[in-house]
């Protein structure tokens, strides 16, 4: 078993913000990430996939093939984007990073999964909205 991550970037902005929470409560979960205008980030994605390594190509997964679904799943649907406005999952669910991340794969998982000749598939995916914060989730 042979794992290939790549990596991508984009930038969107959200608010940290719970409508079932007070005022108060949103303040304290979410500290200044409650502001009522938002705030962005620059997210660094990486996607791994696992599987072996074919034999005719050598490689796990066609890369080309991968930038293509990246882009088309992940990155027209949320680069420049407010998420707690112009996603329809994050209207009424709190856009952490964390659940990014769980949107991200799931919306990743059927289309790389067994895509690839030799049957390779999603296996994780990394999100880091900060040098400090990143987050990671392989299914579940």
């Amino acid at each position: 078993m042979v794992y290939l991550t790549r990596r991508y970037r984009f930038s969107a902005s959200h608010r940290l913000h719970n409508d079932l929470l007070t005022a108060e409560e949103n303040g304290r979960v979410y500290g200044k990430c409650n502001n009522p205008y938002g705030h962005g980030h620059n997210y660094a994605l990486e996607v791994t996939l696992a599987g072996p390594i074919n034999a005719q190509t050598g490689m796990v997964y066609d890369l080309a093939a991968l930038d293509h679904t990246v882009e088309q799943e992940v990155l027209e649907r949320f680069d420049h984007t407010h998420l707690n406005l112009d996603v329809d999952n994050f209207r009424t669910r709190v856009p952490t990073t964390e659940n990014l991340c769980i949107e991200i794969f799931n919306l990743l998982r059927d289309t790389l999964n067994g895509a690839g000749p030799d049957g390779a598939h999603l296996k994780r995916v990394r999100l880091e909205e900060t040098s400090s914060n990143s987050f990671e989730y392989e299914g579940g």
